[in-house]
């Protein structure tokens, strides 16, 4: 298992450090519920360095990460970021992640951790055009300050005007007496918020300006735990749960990262065209219990007969809600808002609704 670079600092705030994605990460501090929920009404800090980062450059930038990803990277301008997906090539999703447009010859790829091999080897192979590509997962840190007092902590410590920095925007500059930090408005819990990337060795500094300010509002360490009850409440897809190499973006409702526009002659392209004219037999579908119960991954789905139209693929009980939600793949038609649904517990079968994303409305 490698360390993250702050790894010491989490152990002296009462972090339990467990294995995730090959790296000790922080599960939880003060606890689950304590942690979302102090997100969700006031702000919360999180290191996710075990994220991933390839930085591809020169004059074949473009055409590499617009040939790999399936949203239209011609769309973006400096500054800007976009989510996507890399298909590969048989229907199915090598991983999700966001691409940031630092120049014109200049791009950031931002990666789930437990693919960062697999992503390096499939961005490395499809490379035929010669675009400079850096691995810098292991040089870099990753903070992630989310929650409705976001501003008020991260503003105290730059001299960037962050209520310009808006949704899926970034800025590279002086954050916290750090240099070059990647202030980006970005997030995996629905939150006002950003993700800050520095260099390893400026990771403590940029972490005790935040935790020193941040003390001011009573701000809270969030690990793993709260960060996936966090995304769920929002609808929000996790790469080995919800989407994988046997999920296609058109099945798991990620058209809208699925570009078919001039130009963009991604892989697989032709494939999930097809499968958006024609349709598929299964999508991903969100649900809120309407029995008591949890559902977990791995449960079956069925209708009033018992028949089985598919699986849950994340499930918890929302710590916002106080009942059981979930995301699964539920065969067509029952996959529509309104549908009642079963979710098989042992030997019950328990009650649930399809319903709308986000789970919490905001």
């Amino acid at each position: 298992m490698k360390n993250i670079a702050l790894i010491s600092k989490h152990k002296e705030l009462g972090a339990k450090i467990v294995p995730f994605a090959g790296y000790n990460m922080p599960l939880q501090y003060t606890g689950l519920t304590d942690e979302h929920l102090n997100v969700r009404e006031n702000v919360g800090m999180f290191d996710v360095s075990h994220m991933g980062e390839f930085y591809v450059k020169g004059p074949k930038a473009f055409d590499l990460v617009q040939k790999v990803t399936s949203n239209d990277v011609a769309k973006l301008t400096d500054g800007k970021i976009q989510y996507t997906c890399m298909p590969n090539g048989k229907g199915g999703i090598v991983d999700d992640l966001l691409v940031y447009r630092i120049s014109e010859e200049e791009y950031l790829m931002v990666v789930n951790a437990s693919n960062i091999e697999k992503d390096w080897n499939w961005v490395s192979e499809n490379n035929t055009m010669g675009a400079e590509l850096i691995n810098a997962s292991d040089d870099m840190s990753l903070l992630a300050v989310q929650g409705p007092n976001a501003i008020k902590v991260l503003q105290e410590i730059t001299d960037v005007d962050l209520e310009k920095v808006t949704f899926y925007t970034f800025v590279i500059d002086k954050m916290g007496g750090v240099d070059d930090v990647i202030i980006s408005a970005t997030g995996y819990t629905g939150e006002k918020g950003f993700e800050l990337y520095c260099k390893n060795e400026d990771a403590e500094k940029l972490f005790d300006a935040i935790w020193e300010e941040g003390q001011k509002v009573d701000m809270k360490m969030a690990g793993l735990g709260a960060r996936d009850t966090l995304r769920l409440e929002m609808g929000m897809a996790l790469y080995g749960n919800d989407i994988d190499e046997s999920t296609s973006p058109i099945e798991a409702k990620l058209g809208w990262i699925t570009k078919f526009v001039d130009g963009n002659d991604f892989i697989d392209r032709d494939l999930l065209a097809q499968q958006k004219e024609n349709g598929v037999d299964r999508k991903l579908t969100a649900f809120e219990m309407i029995d008591k119960g949890i559902p977990r991954q791995g449960y079956k789905i069925i209708d009033e007969e018992g028949k089985e139209l598919g699986e849950v693929t994340s499930g918890t009980m929302s710590p916002s809600l106080k009942r059981g939600i979930g995301l699964g793949y539920v065969k067509v038609p029952h996959h529509k808002a309104g549908s009642e649904i079963y979710i098989q517990v042992r030997k019950k079968h328990l009650k649930a609704q399809v319903v709308k994303l986000p789970f919490i409305k905001k």
